[in-house]
Parts: structure tokens; sequence; C-alpha cells
């Protein structure tokens, strides 16, 4: 009897030593994958971006659909132009007025017009030679009673007024020879510039009215309908931008110092458990999540999380915007080389 407990303790003890050293086998494992590995739990995200009109006018059409896929410089929606195009003809006409005025002033007095002006000039100095002697003639006659006084003041002002109008035409005759003031001509031109900036904006306008996806995206949302009257401050589209993508997760502020902007990563999914997609970890955040209070214990700040964005590939389109996502990082990555940077635009999101 005394025999059988014996062999009764003796085999419950090997069941325990078993045990005991298969779970030190199992904890030394998990310490030693954790040691070299971080894992991580976020969501996948991306920015969106809500697209307007930069004017207010009818929207006469809308080209896409919510869920349509859009590429960068893709027309999405049109305004009404009636308004837009008559202000760029009327605009067009007043440039191309100005741009006469311009051409007439800088090519200054036309050679016809000097010819006409000096034909005038001689036709008054005639005019006044023949004045001069009429009055000549009649001075001589007055005193012998063969000539009125009054017949002498009539040629005395008709003498001076042919002397006055030769001097007139000579004036006339000198600013057709001098030409255009440069000051007009360079006033002319400033009007040709503020008719010129007019014609631009009223073109900048009539472009405005044509809506274009300034990336690549997904329309969400479509918030306005055709016949609905769009401004700035009216969204048309709602769009989610797929490039760049990044999985949002948090990290522990004990396991905070053992990673760094630039450490590879590998993403997978709950829709795809056997592929993983590359990433890099792309933005680290300087504040925890929590606002620490100021006097802190050892288990509180272990409670501290800060946010990580890791930038992934999506070369097939299968990640999603808020879909779960699990971030495994291994910690034995070697450290970059001093004054280079990983590959890869971080501030964009584009991995290389």
């Amino acid at each position: 009897m005394a025999m059988k407990h014996r062999l009764r303790a003796l085999f419950i003890l090997v069941i325990l030593c078993t045990i005991g050293g298969g779970i030190l086998f199992w904890q030394s494992k998990r310490n030693s994958v954790s040691g070299n590995e971080l894992m991580l739990y976020g969501n996948v995200d991306i920015r969106q971006v809500e697209l307007a009109f930069n004017d207010s006018e009818r929207i006469a059409d809308l080209l896409v659909e919510e869920g349509d896929r859009i590429k960068k410089g893709q027309l999405l929606a049109k305004l009404e132009t009636e308004r837009f195009e008559l202000a760029v003809a009327r605009d067009d006409a007043q440039v191309k007025n100005q741009e006469q005025v311009v051409a007439r002033l800088e090519a200054g007095t036309r050679p016809e017009e000097i010819r006409k002006a000096k034909a005038d000039v001689a036709a008054a100095a005639a005019a006044l030679d023949d004045a001069k002697r009429t009055y000549n003639r009649i001075s001589v006659l007055v005193p012998q009673k063969a000539a009125s006084v009054q017949n002498l003041d009539d040629a005395r002002a008709a003498a001076n007024s042919a002397r006055a109008r030769l001097n007139a035409l000579q004036a006339v005759l000198d600013l057709a020879i001098a030409g255009p003031r440069k000051e007009d001509i360079a006033a002319a031109k400033a009007l040709l510039k503020r008719y010129e900036a007019e014609l631009a904006l009223a073109r900048r306008d009539l472009k405005n009215a044509f809506l274009y996806a300034p990336t690549d995206g997904i329309v969400q949302n479509r918030i306005l309908e055709i016949g609905d009257m769009a401004s700035p401050q009216k969204p048309v589209y709602t769009v989610a931008l797929t490039d760049p993508l990044w999985v949002r997760a948090y990290v522990s502020e004990p396991d905070l110092g053992k990673i760094r902007e630039g450490m590879k990563a590998a993403v997978t999914t709950d829709s795809f458990p056997n592929k993983q997609y590359e990433g890099r970890i792309g933005f680290i955040s300087p504040t925890a999540e929590f606002t620490p209070k100021p006097v802190e214990t050892t288990e509180i700040r272990t409670k501290l999380v800060y946010q990580v964005r890791v930038f992934v590939e999506n070369p097939n389109d299968e990640l999603r915007l808020g879909m779960p996502a699990t971030v495994r990082v291994q910690l034995d990555q070697p450290a970059p080389i001093k004054g280079q940077q990983p590959a890869g635009d971080w501030a964009t999101g584009k991995i290389q």
C-alpha cells in the first residue's frame, strides 16, 4: 500500500515537472519572439478631400458617381458657362481695341498727315501774304480819300486773322512732325495691361467652371446634384485619396523606445490572412494620446499610448479605409547610417 502511494506521488511529480517544463519552454519561446518582434494593432487610414468649385453658378453636369475610381486631372463636373464665356468675349474685345490704340500711338503721325499739314501751312501763308498786300494798298488810298478808314480796319483785321491762322496751322504741323507724347504712349500701354489682366481673370473664371480631380482617389459622396447652385463653400464631392495609405496603430510607452521612423514592417489583415503587405514606419507621434496627470504612478505611465503611422504598399487595391490590420515590426533591424534617409518619401507616404 505504501509502495502504491509512493508510485502515485512519483507519477504526479513527473506530470508536474513535464507541465512546468513545457510552460517554461513556451514562456522562453514567447519571450524570445516578443523580444525580437513588436506587434501593433490598428486600422487602415487614408486622407479625404472635399472638392468644390471656385466660383458660384448652377451645376450643368456631374460626370462621376459614388464609388467611381478617378484619376488625377479627370473632369468630374462643370458649371453653366454662358456668363463666363460672355465675360471672356467682352474683355477680349477691350484688349484688341486697346492694342490698336497703342499701335497707332507708337507708329506716330502718318506721312500723308504731315504732307496735309504742310499744305495747310502753305495755304495759310499765301492767304496772309494776300491780306498784307490788300492792307498796304488800302493804307495808301485812305490819305487820298479813295478808301475809308473802315476799309483799312477791315484789311488790318483780315491780315491779323490770316497771321493767326498761319501760326495755328504751323503748330499743328510741328505736332504732327513730333508725333505722340511718350506719356500718352505709356498711359495707353498701362491701360492695355489692365485689360489684359481682366481678360486673364475672365479666362480663369471660365476654367474654374470645370472641376478636375486633384489626384487619384475614390468618390465617397456626391453631395450636390445637377441644377444646384454651387459655390466655394459647398463641396460637390468627397474623395478618398488612395495614395498615401497607412495603418494608424498605437504603441505603449514601454515599447516606444524600441521603434524608430524608417523601420520596415509587415502588415496583415483578417480579409487576407495569408498575405503580407510591405510597409515602413513613417511617423511616430511626439505626444501621448492621453494627457498625463501631474503625478503619475508606474502603472499609469504604462497605459499611455502613442500614435504610429505605418505607410503601406497597396498594389492590388485590397486595403480599404477602416480595415483592421496587424503590424509586425522586427526589432533587430540595423540602424540606418547617419546622413542617409530610408528609401521612400515619407512626407507623401510613397514607398520605394
